[in-house]
């Protein structure tokens, strides 16, 4: 039996001085027949991020001081887990994400409790080059034994919850932004949660300065091997008893 598609879902966007561009990418969020919720997580912002968020519309919750990616998520999941919430997904208040495909990711829920927006599967023409492809690849091999299903774009962002996966999350996510999204997941898949992937396109920056230069790209990926290495020896978290079949 095919499991519903969540009927709550909380869209977190983590935002750290995203003033520029933030208001935009809440009002297409919101203009989405689907009608989602948006937590606007202010990551210590020293600009007008959490004012611009909430006048577009957003829920915005304010940390205060500069936590990196994964800080801004665990709150985000308490917020969504408080709240009784059915799904999160997490989208980049840059406006990389295209909010078309947040339903696209969340109908990867149907048969998982995370399903990832991969920029490399067959849809539209995002490419890295050089050593950072290569680790890439490396990384995303490396995951895909551990999950027994074919991953291509594990340090993807854009990539959704059911309750058990938020379950999960609550256990155990990185608070460091210090390859987050690759022990967060090795760790979800090696305590029992399904993941899968579908393709997604990304979009350029709609406003602001990059937060990645190729030198923090590199540093970064060397980070996720360490991040791997450490997801690999920890113990599976227990998840909470939730039934699979919701979300």
């Amino acid at each position: 039996m095919t499991p519903p598609l969540p009927q709550r879902v909380l869209v977190i966007m983590p935002a750290w001085n995203e003033g520029l561009a933030v208001g935009n990418t809440v009002r297409e969020v919101l203009a989405r027949p689907e009608k989602y919720d948006i937590l606007v997580v202010d990551d210590g912002s020293t600009d007008d991020t959490a004012l611009v968020a909430a006048d577009a519309g957003a829920t915005v919750l304010r940390l205060p001081f500069n936590l990196g990616v994964g800080g801004a998520m665990r709150a985000g999941f308490k917020y969504a887990s408080r709240n009784d919430y059915d799904a999160v997904i997490q989208v980049d208040a840059d406006g990389q994400h295209d909010p078309k495909d947040i339903a696209i990711v969340l109908d990867g829920l149907k048969n998982a409790d995370i399903s990832i927006g991969a920029r490399f599967a067959d849809r539209g023409n995002y490419t890295v080059s050089g050593p950072r492809k290569w680790a890439m690849v490396f990384l995303a091999k490396t995951i895909s034994s551990l999950a027994t299903t074919r991953l291509t774009d594990v340090t993807s962002g854009f990539r959704a919850a059911n309750r058990r996966g938020i379950a999960q999350y609550l256990d155990h996510y990185p608070a460091e932004y210090l390859g987050d999204t690759i022990d967060s997941l090795v760790v979800a898949i090696r305590s029992g949660c399904r993941v899968t992937q579908v393709p997604v396109e990304m979009r350029a920056r709609q406003a602001g300065t990059p937060s990645h230069n190729p030198l923090k790209a590199a540093i970064y990926l060397g980070r996720s091997f360490f991040a791997l290495c450490f997801a690999l020896t920890r113990k599976p978290s227990r998840l909470a008893t939730i039934d699979s079949e919701v979300g």
